[in-house]
């Protein structure tokens, strides 16, 4: 069978609404990818491609578009991109011929941010259901009623130990139901739901009129943001955990997620079933999610599924599995967060999620066991390096013909601390660093992981042929765990600093205006689907 090469906007527009196994991967930065790209891509930029595409695109099989402004001379990243993801195996790759410039002169809908189609669901959600939602001068009268109220953050944990409503308690996505028995035993306690702002404080909300809590159930309008914007203050640093739902609680979460998934139509599947999906792996993509929380995870999980915790899951699908069309498995101990997900995700209009009967104590999943950790996460061997120690590149800087070190990891992980007098270039535009630096006959290539470099070296290898390129073995961490002094911010940096976009919604120093941008963002996105055509959400009235 013959494969395509390239595919014109009306093609992909064509795949798109067609059943098959497709994902849009965009191979810029991801600060350029959230001024515009395609409501189905996911940022994959070409600088970590390695590092990523196995996550995001596990199945070989699956048809892959590549994206790029389509405005590049020479080679572009999205070509580039190509040749690197046929070389790892991957069978059909397509370059958007044209790129985003040919996407927008065909007339079609871009979208800017990050996350833009699982936050317009959000949107949408709160939109039909008429999700209730109350101002923070609202909210505050609650609480100063005497009312009897409580207030659930449903961030992650590290979020909500940023900064948080005051009193409030970390409950984060599906916990929300899986703990709320534990949380708020009253019927008559008046629950409040929080975010950072207002697409995870919606589906909080939902999620509990949607498992017919007998409370009155609101969500604070534009979470911690808007929160602020109204005058009221913040904690910071707070480190309030929720325990573990006691037996009763998890009895009446068992009771309440079965009836969502009749009402749902969630689907289940054993685990002979999963074992044979694994097996076919190669032909069809398939994403195991275990949406538990990560020590719990890391205590031990199935080998192969990726910790995704249920509200992240949701709140920003595309950074976790880009291929459209695609198997889903949701696994977790009780059932009771994999159904709460998985009811979400079916509604996002996404047609193949399954929750594994049983959870992880189910039948049949002797065979399969399960392995302890963090989990590894997908990824190539890196090429062979040639690796320079952190103590010997110490001694080399200080000698009188020092190499040229060249940090090619994340701005913001560089800006944080790297080795002294290093310069600054995503991978992407290596080419950049060589224009900089001719000359160079010694070069060392540093990131915050030694693979990644690595994947870097044999382009450095390529750029500079007359030059000795080596790697910072163990990279900036290991210069940092020998007690070698970091230099922080960034001196000199190669190319912009776009590799990152930065959320105002964490940011406990974000301007007003950047908050109410975000706001105003949100509140275009229903719109902006609708007339893009390609997902049609399945929401349950």
């Amino acid at each position: 069978m013959t494969r395509k090469n390239t595919c014109t906007p009306p093609e992909a527009k064509e795949i798109f609404a067609g059943g098959s196994e497709f994902a849009v991967l965009d191979v810029r930065e991801q600060e350029e990818f959230s001024r515009s790209h395609i409501l189905l891509a996911s940022s994959a930029p070409l600088s970590r491609l390695e590092m990523m595409v196995g996550g995001l695109a596990p199945c070989p099989a699956a048809t892959l578009i590549l994206v790029d402004s389509g405005q590049e001379t020479g080679p572009s990243r999205a070509e580039r991109a190509r040749e690197r993801l046929l070389a790892m195996g991957y069978a059909d790759v397509r370059v958007l011929a044209g790129g985003m410039a040919a996407w927008m002169a065909a007339g079609y809908v871009d979208f800017n941010g990050v996350g833009a189609l699982s936050k317009g669901f959000g949107e949408y959600v709160e939109e039909e259901l008429h999700t209730p939602r109350l101002e923070p001068k609202e909210i505050k009268a609650i609480m100063d009623s005497g009312h009897a109220f409580a207030v659930i953050d449903v961030r992650p944990h590290a979020e909500y130990n940023n900064m948080n409503i005051p009193s409030g308690i970390n409950a984060p996505g599906c916990e929300v139901t899986y703990r709320i028995g534990d949380l708020v035993p009253d019927p008559d306690t008046t629950i409040i739901v929080n975010c950072a702002g207002r697409t995870r404080s919606i589906i909080g909300t939902q999620t509990l009129r949607n498992a017919g809590l007998p409370n009155r159930v609101v969500a604070l309008k534009g979470g911690t943001m808007n929160w602020q914007l109204g005058g009221f203050t913040l904690q910071y640093g707070s480190r309030r955990r929720t325990a573990p739902p006691s037996p009763r609680a998890q009895d009446i979460a068992r009771q309440r997620a079965a009836a969502v998934a009749e009402k749902y139509g969630v689907s289940f599947v054993d685990a002979a079933t999963l074992q044979a999906w694994q097996a076919e792996a190669k032909e069809r993509t398939l994403y195991v999610f275990d949406v538990r929380q990560p020590e719990e995870y890391a205590l031990g999980h199935l080998p192969g599924s990726v910790n995704a915790q249920g509200g992240q899951l949701v709140q920003a699908t595309d950074e976790y599995a880009a291929v459209r069309n695609a198997r889903f498995v949701l696994v977790d101990d009780t059932e009771v967060r994999a159904i709460m997900t998985a009811h979400w995700l079916l509604q996002m209009g996404l047609p193949q999620v399954h929750v594994l009967r049983g959870g992880l104590g189910g039948s049949g999943l002797g065979a399969l066991g399960l392995e302890p950790g963090p989990g590894t996460p997908p990824v190539p061997a890196p090429p062979a390096a040639a690796l320079v120690a952190p103590c010997v590149l110490h001694a080399e800087l200080g000698g009188a013909t020092p190499p040229l070190v060249i940090n090619v990891g994340v701005s913001r992980t560089h800006r944080a601390g790297h080795v002294p007098g290093a310069v600054w270039v995503t991978r992407g535009y290596l080419e950049r660093a060589q224009a900089a630096f001719p000359h160079a006959r010694d070069i060392v290539l540093a990131s915050d992981s030694e693979a990644h470099a690595c994947f870097a070296a044999p382009e450095a290898a390529a750029l500079w042929p007359q030059a000795s390129v080596r790697v910072l073995a163990g990279g900036t961490p290991a210069w940092a765990a020998a007690g070698l002094a970091l230099e922080k911010d960034m001196p000199t940096a190669l190319c912009p600093e776009d590799d990152v976009w930065y959320k105002p919604y964490t940011d406990v120093k974000a301007k007003p205006e950047d908050m109410q941008g975000y706001f105003n963002w949100e509140f275009g996105l229903v719109d902006r689907i609708k007339r893009d055509g390609s997902v049609r959400f399945a929401l349950v009235k």
